[in-house]
Formats: C-alpha cells, structure tokens, sequence
C-alpha cells in the first residue's frame, strides 16, 4: 500500500479543495469486458438523455462542473471532462476503448464530472504528495512534451517529480498499461466540488472495475478536505 499525504503548502491555497484516492490491486487489465462494455452503453445513454438538449451555459451552471469551470478559468483553460461531455451528448461519440482500468475511470468521469487520473503502482516511487505546484515544477505529458507547470497548480508527485497535474494532466511515466494490475486513482476536486461527491466518485469506480476484476483488493480509500 502506498505512503499518501497531503502537503501543508496544498491545504493552504486550496481551502475548500479535496483530493481523493482510491487504491486496488489484484486487477486484470490486458482483456476487453463485456460487462464494462454494457455499463459504458447505459452511460452514453444516460448522458444523451440528460444533455443532448442542454446549452454549454446550463451545463456549466451544474454545481461540479461550475467549481471545475472556475478553476480551469484561473489557468485560461477549459476544462476537458466539459468538452468530452459535449461529444458523447452532442456529436454521438462513444466512450474510448483504452483499456479496462482506464475506461472505468473515464466513464464515471463524464457520470460525475469529477477529475480523475489513473496510475500504475508498480512505476511510482517513494511518498506520495498531493501537493501545489512551485516555480519551477516541470511535467514530461503521456505525448513526452515538457511542460513548465502553472504556480498554484493541484498536483501529485513522487520521489522523482510531479506526476500529475490538474491543467496538464499525467506524466508519461505512470499511466496504466495492459500489464497493470495495482492501480492508484486519483480525483483533484476544486473548491465547490465537495468530500461527499469525491467519495461518492471513488465508490463509482470500484464498482465498474469489479465488474471486470471481481477479485480486486481495496487497499486504500481516503477523501483529503483541505
């Protein structure tokens, strides 16, 4: 099991702010899942249903995606669940198939609009900080670009650097593989999101992973509220 913490510098410019994690292992990741499959179906349709007839301006007055729309703003970005969402609920797009651990994630994503990165246990290292980002902080992105991180940033980072941002997303370091079988969950939720709809996020997860890996550890679960 993983050494999580928070930082003090993180509690500070996040008041408000929660960062949850959720810790499986046992999991079998390298073969498709029916059973995923269907689940993602019903949430395309859900989504459609609720969206399809819904402006971008009602959709970021919702709660969550408000909080996130706020934040991203502060970066002079726009947040992506938002833009996903509006793909599978306007253009027709189906959730991606990347991999089981990775999908689970995904769907409950656009389900809940909570942020959330996914890693493989087995390629970190040392402590793990949810931490603010410095002047400074560099990422290497899933595409290898460098990027210098924006100060202020929610992040995580291990004994070898930030592995995680919020505006520039995972590293090209820990991303889960077909070989995963220990993965950490990650959801950053700004100020306005709430603990409770972080929790109710990582339970969501669990649920669609155990629909391929039944036999799954949970090794750890914990909301941070700064």
């Amino acid at each position: 099991m993983l050494n999580v913490e928070t930082t003090e510098a993180w509690v500070a410019a996040h008041r408000g702010g929660s960062i949850g994690i959720l810790e499986l292992s046992g999991a079998v990741n390298d073969r498709a899942s029916p059973e995923l499959d269907g689940l993602k179906r019903q949430v395309e349709s859900r989504i459609r249903a609720s969206y399809s007839n819904v402006s971008r301006q009602e959709l970021l007055a919702l709660p969550v995606m408000a909080a996130y729309d706020r934040y991203y703003k502060r970066f002079k970005k726009t947040y992506h669940v938002q833009l996903q969402l509006e793909s599978i609920a306007l253009k027709g797009k189906s959730l991606p198939n990347v991999s089981p651990l990775v999908d689970a994630c995904f769907l409950t994503e656009v389900e809940t609009f909570v942020l959330t990165a996914s890693h493989d246990v087995a390629k970190l290292e040392g402590r793990i900080l949810l931490d603010v980002s410095l002047e400074g902080d560099r990422i290497v992105q899933m595409n290898g670009q460098t990027k210098g991180l924006y100060p202020g940033d929610m992040i995580m980072r291990d004994d070898r650097g930030v592995c995680c941002s919020i505006i520039y997303g995972q590293d090209n370091r820990s991303p889960v593989s077909t070989t995963t079988s220990q993965v950490l969950y990650v959801a950053y939720a700004p100020p306005g999101v709430g603990a409770e709809a972080v929790a109710t996020h990582l339970h969501k997860i669990e649920e669609a992973v155990r629909l391929f890996s039944p036999g799954i550890k949970e090794e750890q679960r914990k909301v941070f509220s700064a």
